[in-house]
């Protein structure tokens, strides 16, 4: 394989569960070195990597667990075990590898030394198990080409170790979305990122219930205020969009229908019309991209919700950032 002699995995996970049997003999059957790196597991996932013969790296928990955390040391731990490493597979502990995607992606960094990071296609291991597994499906979409809305570049990668370190690895302060936010700061020193058009690995998302979905979505409303906050002020204007668009039809078009509610007489009811107008837009634009009907329909429904699971995830934001203190956002 093309860079394999200098190319170590990561597989980070906290309470995976037999997902992470399978994430670990992915990589082992790919033939790299691997560390896996656990934040806090109480079902046994440090004893069952460690029978499957897995390098373990145990968080201390008297720091904040964050997945950017749980990256940042098994990258320091996989550079032990490869001392010449160039390139880190990174992998999520509910995701099995694809064993032809190192490969490729490693060409692609050998042929363009610009490029830091280098992804796949991702695919839902049961997208119609649940509505909400079928909502991470539509999630994954997206095609190949260079990587400008970071919101498409997720934790599982290929990253080149030289660009990553020369940006400070991923900023262990930002508890969601810090894949993303690594992406934005590697484009601003002047890298690419990459998405080829070959599998890389599939997911299991294993959301059954609404609560899950609402949870992750407040966790999302959370990382794009964190974002933009960092980067939004930068020249890729980071989530600057979706901020404003969280804060109008998550907070001032509710608060305009309440407060101007009597001076208009109910009037102000004809507000909500909006929400129909943005839904058959997102509608509109998934059935542009090829989804069905009733997938657009379902995604169109799910983005007007999550307008204000993201609010109170800004909300939480906010507090956070007065507190000084942030830790993950668990949704399963």
């Amino acid at each position: 394989m093309s860079g394999s002699g200098k190319t170590a995995a990561v597989v980070i996970g906290r309470n995976e569960g037999a997902r992470l049997a399978d994430s670990l003999r992915s990589v082992q059957q790919a033939g790299l070195p691997l560390v896996y790196v656990d934040s806090g597991s109480v079902d046994g996932s440090v004893a069952l990597a460690q029978e499957l013969g897995t390098r373990v790296v145990k968080l201390d928990p008297a720091r904040p667990f964050s997945a950017a955390r749980a990256r940042n040391e098994g990258l320091a731990e996989a550079r032990q075990v490869v001392s010449d490493l160039e390139y880190v597979l990174f992998l999520d502990g509910d995701c099995v590898l694809d064993g032809s995607f190192p490969a490729a992606a490693a060409e692609s960094l050998d042929e363009d030394g610009d490029i830091a990071i280098v992804v796949g296609h991702l695919s839902e291991r049961s997208p119609d198990a649940s509505i909400y597994n079928r909502l991470c499906a539509i999630e994954w979409r997206s095609p190949a080409g260079r990587i400008d809305d970071f919101a498409a570049l997720g934790g599982i990668m290929l990253a080149r170790v030289s660009a990553v370190r020369q940006v400070g690895g991923f900023n262990e302060q930002v508890i969601a979305g810090e894949d993303s936010e690594l992406g934005v700061r590697l484009r601003l020193a002047g890298h690419a990122v990459v998405k080829i058009d070959k599998p890389m690995a599939v997911h299991d998302a294993e959301i059954r219930r609404f609560s899950q979905w609402w949870r992750r979505a407040v966790r999302g409303g959370h990382a794009l205020a964190q974002r933009h906050s960092l980067n939004g002020g930068s020249e890729l204007q980071d989530c600057r969009r979706e901020y404003r668009s969280t804060l109008f039809w998550g907070l001032i078009v509710p608060l305009a229908v309440v407060l101007l509610l009597l001076p208009t007489r109910g009037l102000s009811l004809l507000l909500l019309g909006g929400y129909f107008v943005l839904g058959y837009r997102v509608f509109r634009h998934y059935r542009k991209t090829g989804l069905s009907a009733g997938d657009a329909l379902l995604a169109a429904r799910f983005i007007l919700y999550s307008k204000f699971a993201n609010m109170l995830g800004v909300i939480q934001f906010w507090l956070n950032r007065q507190r000084g203190k942030f830790q993950i956002i668990e949704y399963k």
